[in-house]
């Protein structure tokens, strides 16, 4: 299967591809990825020398360079996008341009090349937030951020070229991913990097916003299959089974590193915070066969194990761009 993946150097889809070249020698990945700040092409060094593998350097929202790449593709997996809501809130235009004027074009481009398939890669964010219960696929959207505006925008726009111009999409929705490789301005390498360095960590208002958490590893193979099973114009969520609140998250990762609560700092409430997040998963499990491998406690301690080890990825990136 030639597979064309964008943003194929950040975190979730460089994982995908090192997953799917490992397990499958005879897949053959194109990687489109603009390499914005979050975009490390050495996430990919561990496969570069696949055969099977092209990275072309390029932006979603050109016309010309995504159709150069779709020609001659039977799929696509779709995870190009901003994705950090803090930036959002600082400006949102980057985020609207990207992850849905880049949606646009890479739709436009598939059903123009007839493309087999097209997998939107999305997030729970999308459904806003959730005193009590779960989402299931047939909930309604409701954003509450700049950031997941445009993600249940883009969603929207995948779903309506599959009722209108047969584009076989479909749409998956994630819980918060956490594993090696993450940029770290995200909660979980920010806080291991900033405790590791002897830094303080900054936790939003008073911490009790709760998350699903899912190892990266786990939602890629959800992708694989959906991206192999699942049915045209449907959306799947893919779940970890661990909520934790921000508070209880930042008490594990101080215990994990040896550091005490005089390290959190508390700070005011990002605007608009969502309290919870949570997706029921049922139908991904009981129609695809998905389960998480990967026991959180366990994928923790691996992957504050992978920042202690790794300073030469992120100490550049951090000097970088200053995280939020």
């Amino acid at each position: 299967m030639r597979i064309l993946v964008t943003g194929g150097a950040g975190f979730i889809g460089s994982e995908y591809i090192r997953q799917r070249l490992t397990s499958d020698p005879t897949a053959r990945i194109t990687v489109l990825d603009k390499l914005t700040y979050s975009g490390v092409e050495a996430n990919l060094a561990p496969i570069a020398d696949h055969p099977g593998y092209r990275f072309v350097r390029g932006d979603i929202c050109d016309h010309d360079a995504v159709d150069h790449v779709m020609a001659g593709q039977d799929a696509v997996v779709h995870f190009a996008a901003e994705s950090h809501v803090d930036r959002s809130i600082e400006g949102a235009g980057p985020f609207v341009r990207t992850n849905v004027m880049g949606t646009q074009v890479l739709l436009d481009a598939a059903a123009r090349h007839r493309v087999g398939r097209f997998v939107h890669v999305s997030t729970d964010e999308v459904y806003g937030s959730i005193s009590e219960g779960s989402w299931t696929e047939d909930c309604p959207t409701a954003p509450n951020s700049p950031y997941s505006a445009s993600k249940a925008g883009s969603d929207l726009l995948a779903l309506a070229y599959h009722r209108t111009h047969g584009l076989d999409v479909v749409v998956t929705r994630c819980s918060n991913n956490y594993g090696p490789y993450q940029f770290p301005e995200k909660l979980i390498p920010l806080f291991i990097t900033n405790l590791l360095d002897g830094k303080a960590v900054a936790l939003y208002g008073d911490g009790r916003n709760v998350r699903d958490w899912v190892h990266v590893s786990d939602h890629c193979r959800g992708i694989d299959l959906v991206l192999h099973g699942g049915r045209a114009g449907e959306i799947y969520h893919i779940g970890g089974g661990t909520e934790l609140s921000n508070h209880k998250l930042t008490g594990l990762l101080l215990d994990a590193v040896g550091a005490d609560w005089e390290r959190v700092v508390y700070v005011e409430d990002r605007k608009g915070h969502d309290l919870r997040y949570s997706l029921d998963d049922s139908k991904i499990r009981e129609r695809l066969g998905y389960a998480p491998q990967t026991d959180f406690v366990e994928g923790l301690a691996a992957t504050i194990a992978w920042y202690r080890e790794h300073r030469s990825w992120w100490e550049p990136l951090k000097a970088r761009v200053e995280p939020r």
